[in-house]
């Protein structure tokens, strides 16, 4: 069990929860996460928002009973975590763009951390699209170079690909296709897909996914797979 530091409101819906954590956490990996005995039957797979000085991050929406358990805890209550999980995206020494809709945001922010630290002379690119309210947009305001947050439009017709980048999306699949269809081909894309999932280790095979190459399983192969593979 963990120890819930903070569970914060963040705007209608989205929730940000804090938990001591002492281990590796790759970016673009999730846990899951669980508050309760027996109802309902399935932990909940939330990605990771933030990991730093041992203070684990988690940015998440309320779209059931499972999460709305969640945004019910408080500090010093404890949360049950298995993981991380999953293949995240990859190290990448080239300049970055990283688009983002909706609560798919909510890896990017560790994404986006990580890039910088590991390649400050690299530029990254934020491009966040959201229906309604704007959420987290200073947090990445403080580590992009350049960004760019939309509200109630389409993020991807605000798009531009510069010759040598690099492109990691999460968000609805709709946006994602099509910033896989605008981006050149010669500028490699990563996407993180979401799936429904019962394990988080590809046994129950709850988050299989057609891709170019078969079947996948969204929490062992995925959730981040190169546009060609993931053949949106």
């Amino acid at each position: 069990m963990a120890l819930i530091l903070d569970n914060q409101f963040v705007a209608e819906g989205i929730y940000k929860m804090d938990v001591a954590y002492d281990g590796e956490v790759g970016v673009g990996q999730f846990f899951m996460l669980r508050a309760w005995d027996k109802d309902p039957l399935l932990s909940r797979p939330i990605s990771v928002h933030n990991y730093e000085n041992g203070v684990l991050t988690f940015l998440y929406q309320i779209v059931g009973k499972g999460t709305q358990l969640l945004s019910k805890l408080e500090k010093d209550d404890t949360v049950e975590l298995q993981g991380p999980y999953g293949k995240g995206f990859p190290d990448v020494d080239a300049d970055l763009v990283v688009v983002g809709g909706g609560i798919g945001v909510a890896p990017l922010y560790y994404v986006c951390r990580d890039f910088k630290k590991k390649h400050p002379d690299r530029s990254l690119r934020v491009y966040l699209g959201y229906r309604d309210t704007a959420y987290c947009v200073e947090e990445f305001d403080a580590v992009a170079d350049e960004m760019v947050v939309d509200i109630g439009g389409i993020i991807t017709h605000r798009v531009e690909a510069r010759s040598g980048e690099v492109f990691f999306t999460c968000g609805p699949e709709i946006m994602m296709k099509s910033l896989c269809d605008i981006v050149p081909a010669e500028n490699p894309v990563y996407v993180s897909l979401e799936a429904h999932m019962a394990c988080g280790i590809g046994a129950c095979l709850g988050c299989t996914c057609k891709t170019s190459e078969g079947n996948k399983k969204v929490c062992k192969d995925g959730p981040v797979f190169t546009r060609e593979v993931a053949a949106l």
